[in-house]
């Protein structure tokens, strides 16, 4: 699943910077499961878009895997300039539904 997200979005987006994180085993599923990620993606194609238009567009160029496969999907959508202003992206927040402590 990461690889397809990873691919998806190089196609859909032309990113200048990806990062496809499974975020998996912060929470209570199987070992070695691929439902929960964090993207950080940077594009021009953000350029101008306020955030819920960039996360349309991601979710648009993953249409199949939201539909059945990712169950949670954190998006950290930036252009260039906001790239290098915050650094990064930030921490995801432990698992509040049944996570592991």
């Amino acid at each position: 699943m990461q690889q397809t997200i990873t691919s998806k979005l190089e196609q859909a987006l032309s990113p200048e910077h990806l990062e496809v994180i499974n975020e998996s085993h912060m929470h209570n599923v199987p070992e070695g499961s691929e439902s929960h990620f964090k993207v950080i993606i940077v594009s021009d194609e953000f350029r101008d878009k306020m955030p819920v238009a960039r996360h349309r567009l991601v979710n648009k160029a993953l249409e199949q895997e939201l539909k059945g496969g990712i169950h949670a999907l954190a998006l950290h959508t930036l252009t260039m300039e906001e790239w290098f202003e915050k650094g990064k992206a930030p921490e995801s927040p432990p698992c509040e539904g049944g996570g592991k402590n």
